[in-house]
C-alpha cells in the first residue's frame, strides 16, 4: 500500500509539473501576443509620424514638428515600456534572467553570464522537501515519471512548433 501512495504521490508531482509547464507555455504565448500588439501599434505610429513629417515639410518647407509629434513620441515609450515589462514576465516564466552587463538571457541559477562572463549576483535557495523512499519504489515511481515527462516534453515540444510555425506564417504574411 505504501508503493501506491507513494506512486501516486509522484504521479501528482509529475501532473503538477505538467500543468506548471502548460501554464508556463500559455502565459509566455499570451505575453508574445501582447508584444506583437505592441510593435504593431509603435509601427502605426513611425508611419503616422512619418506622414506628418512628409505633409509638414511639403506644406511648410520646413521641419519643426516637435509639437504636431509629441503625443505620438510620448504613446512610442509608453508602449516601449509595456514590451519591456513583457519580457521581464517571459524571463521569469522561462525561469531565466537578464545579464546584469550584456542584458543576455540567462539561467537564473547562472553565476556567469556564458556569454560575456559577468558574475552575476545569487538568487535567493527555495526549499525543497526531501521524501524517503526505498530503491525497488523509488526505481518504479521514477520509471513511471520519466515516462510521463516524456510525454509531456513530447506535448510542449508539439506545441512550440505549432507556434514557431505560425510567427513564420504571420512574418511571411508581413
Amino acid at each position: 500500500m505504501d508503493f501506491f501512495e507513494k506512486l501516486s504521490k509522484k504521479a501528482t508531482e509529475t501532473f503538477n509539473s505538467a500543468g506548471e509547464k502548460a501554464n508556463r507555455i500559455a502565459g509566455d504565448t499570451k505575453l508574445k501576443l501582447k508584444i506583437n500588439d505592441c510593435k504593431s501599434k509603435i509601427n502605426d505610429l513611425y508611419e503616422e509620424i512619418g506622414k506628418i513629417v512628409y505633409q509638414k515639410f511639403v506644406l511648410d518647407g520646413n521641419l519643426e514638428i516637435k509639437d504636431e509629434i509629441q503625443e505620438q513620441l510620448t504613446k512610442i515609450s509608453e508602449f516601449t515600456d509595456q514590451i519591456e515589462n513583457y519580457e521581464r514576465e517571459r524571463l521569469e516564466l522561462a525561469d531565466k534572467k537578464q545579464c546584469e552587463n550584456c542584458k543576455n538571457k540567462i539561467d537564473r541559477s547562472a553565476k556567469y553570464c556564458p556569454e560575456c562572463g559577468a558574475i552575476q549576483p545569487e538568487e535567493p535557495v527555495q526549499e525543497v522537501e526531501v521524501v524517503e523512499t526505498s530503491e525497488g519504489e523509488e526505481d518504479k515511481a521514477e520509471e513511471v515519471s520519466k515516462e510521463t515527462e516524456s510525454t509531456i516534453d513530447e506535448n510542449i515540444e508539439n506545441i512550440e512548433n505549432i507556434e514557431n510555425n505560425e510567427n513564420v506564417e504571420n512574418e511571411q504574411n508581413q
